[in-house]
């Protein structure tokens, strides 16, 4: 079997405003924060690593650093044009801002209808489904 993407890994400037985000974003497509992971050496660890996606198999790990990602364009599946609207309002009311609101992509991506979003960091988040 050839190379196949297991996750991707997204380092935030602003966790708590990534996870909220994140939060409020994948849920529509059905990811859920599957893990959360903090300093086991201090007695009261703050989440700084936490993981979204399906049943046990987490597509994407979200990081607090000093230096964020940036540049990165992450493309999740939706079911439905429906769920790609959902995708597009949730992350404007979580702190995100519309790249390209939800459309038919008719020149470049036949059959789909699509909406990109910009997280807390400027990255690219897309939802494509089906028209």
């Amino acid at each position: 079997m050839g190379a196949v993407l297991d996750h991707v890994t997204v380092t935030a400037s602003d966790f708590a405003a990534s996870l909220r985000f994140y939060d409020a974003t994948l849920v529509t497509l059905g990811l859920h924060r599957l893990h959360e992971l903090g300093d086991e050496e201090e007695d009261d660890p703050v989440v700084e690593v936490a993981a979204y996606g399906r049943d046990d198999a987490a597509a994407l790990w979200l990081t607090s650093g000093t230096v964020a990602t940036s540049g990165v364009h992450l493309a999740f599946r939706a079911d439905s044009a429906s769920q790609v609207e959902r995708f597009h309002a949730a992350a404007l009311d979580a702190g995100g801002t519309s790249h390209d609101a939800p459309r038919r992509w008719p020149i470049f991506r036949r059959g789909q209808f699509n909406a990109i979003v910009r997280d807390p960091d400027g990255n690219l988040i897309e939802a494509i489904g089906p028209e």
